[in-house]
């Protein structure tokens, strides 16, 4: 084994040497109040909707933070974060960390980070990751000794982070101006002229109502089973007859997404000929989740014959449009819409957390339908965003890519930044 050097300027050190860890104190709903500071969960560090309960009793500094404070949820869900949201109070699972002199919080928030699953991988006898102060103090870094120079590390993935949230920033703007723009279209269409129709307020005769809304009036509201032929998928089984001879790639539930396909886990599946031919995809094919969790009921895009010889699980259903009456992209734009959304969630079977929907519903599925071209306007609308949606996430993954990278160089001392030497001198 090649013996490990440490770099110069330098240390080996346990995470629980490089700062004090607090944990969070444990509240029962005695302890909530009408006012007071944010109780502060694992749930507030990944969502901004997440429910508050008040706390206003008596306070310790090891449990009460404020902005810049560095926050770590240490149960289940693994992350640590400066925290930026004003005072609160800790709730259990969650430490305040407080490094220790000579110590800089960001450069300490970046190791934490770059480490996190391995330190958890050192839990024994539970499913569940967690990262308890036993872990943190059987688990060693290499650590630059001058503070100036983590500094100077820390600044250059700051960088990065920067640019990234921004690109995320943008995302979520494009996605809401997107969400309004599916909703004018869909109930506003698009005339000859390129333009939305004037607002119903504006211009009443020019509509009519629908069980979702109102429409333009010159569009009809047909169910998807008069457009279309819908079909369920392969089921698995673990038996394999003798007629089981064709070997081929099937879609499940997991390679659906929400307009997009995720191809980068393909199973294959042995079949006989008939059940091959009746569900070969074609392209131009549009595929619709049967159910799962609430996020991917009805969820669907249009097969492009990414794959060839490719068939369907029957937990994805294939519906294969009349194009000269319905065409592909609008239906599938039509799922991602609140109003198909909305359809899918109220005539579900509903379980905890889960919803599935059958053929006999997808059939009767109501779609608006203007006439092909309008529906291609529809279409170029929306692909138009989806591009942009698509640049811009293209860009915010480049830039997790180089941080991943940087992260690896920068935290393990591979690589030197420029002021290494000056700093270095200090040491």
């Amino acid at each position: 084994m090649k013996e490990f050097v440490l770099p110069d300027g330098w240390r080996l050190a346990q995470l629980i040497q490089l700062a004090d860890y607090h944990n969070g104190a444990s509240f029962s709903s005695k302890d909530w109040k009408e006012d007071g500071l944010p109780i502060i969960r694992i749930e507030h560090l990944n969502s901004e909707n997440a429910e508050t309960d008040k706390y206003s009793g008596p306070l310790l500094p090891t449990n009460y933070i404020d902005d810049g404070d560095l926050i770590f949820s240490w149960s289940a869900t693994l992350k640590v974060i400066i925290w930026k949201k004003g005072p609160g109070v800790l709730n259990q699972h969650l430490y305040k960390v407080v490094p220790k002199p000579g110590v800089n919080k960001q450069f300490l928030l970046y190791t934490l980070d770059f480490y996190m699953d391995k330190i958890a991988g050192q839990s024994q006898g539970s499913t569940m990751k967690h990262v308890t102060r036993k872990e943190l103090s059987h688990f060693y870094v290499v650590f630059p000794k001058n503070e100036r120079y983590q500094k100077n590390l820390a600044l250059v993935l700051e960088t990065i982070d920067q640019t990234i949230e921004k690109t995320e920033a943008l995302i979520h703007k494009y996605q809401q101006i997107k969400a309004g723009l599916m909703h004018d279209l869909f109930t506003r269409g698009v005339t000859v002229d390129g333009k939305l129709r004037p607002p119903r307020e504006e211009a009443p005769e020019l509509y009519k109502e629908a069980p979702m809304g109102w429409i333009p009036i010159s569009w009809g509201l047909t169910p998807l089973k008069n457009m279309s032929q819908i079909v369920s998928g392969v089921t698995l089984s673990s038996k394999i007859t003798t007629d089981q001879k064709i070997e081929v790639p099937y879609l499940r539930v997991a390679n659906v997404q929400d307009g997009y396909l995720d191809l980068t886990d393909i199973k294959k599946i042995k079949v006989n000929k008939n059940t091959f031919d009746m569900l070969l995809l074609k392209k131009g094919d549009v595929l619709m989740n049967e159910g799962g969790d609430f996020d991917k009921l009805g969820r669907g895009t249009v097969w492009q014959g990414e794959i060839e010889n490719c068939i369907h699980q029957n937990h994805v259903f294939r519906v294969r449009t009349d194009q000269n009456v319905l065409r592909p992209y609008y239906l599938a734009y039509w799922s991602e819409s609140d109003f198909g959304k909305k359809y899918f969630v109220i005539s579900s079977k509903q379980s905890t957390n889960l919803a599935s929907i059958n053929s006999t519903q997808l059939k009767a599925y109501p779609i608006a339908v203007p006439n092909l071209s309008e529906q291609k306007r529809i279409e170029d609308r929306i692909k138009s965003i989806n591009l942009r949606l698509q640049s811009l996430k293209m860009e915010a993954n480049k830039g997790k890519s180089i941080k991943s990278g940087l992260m690896q160089d920068l935290l393990t001392g591979k690589v030197r930044v420029k002021a290494d030497q000056e700093e270095q001198a200090h040491v």
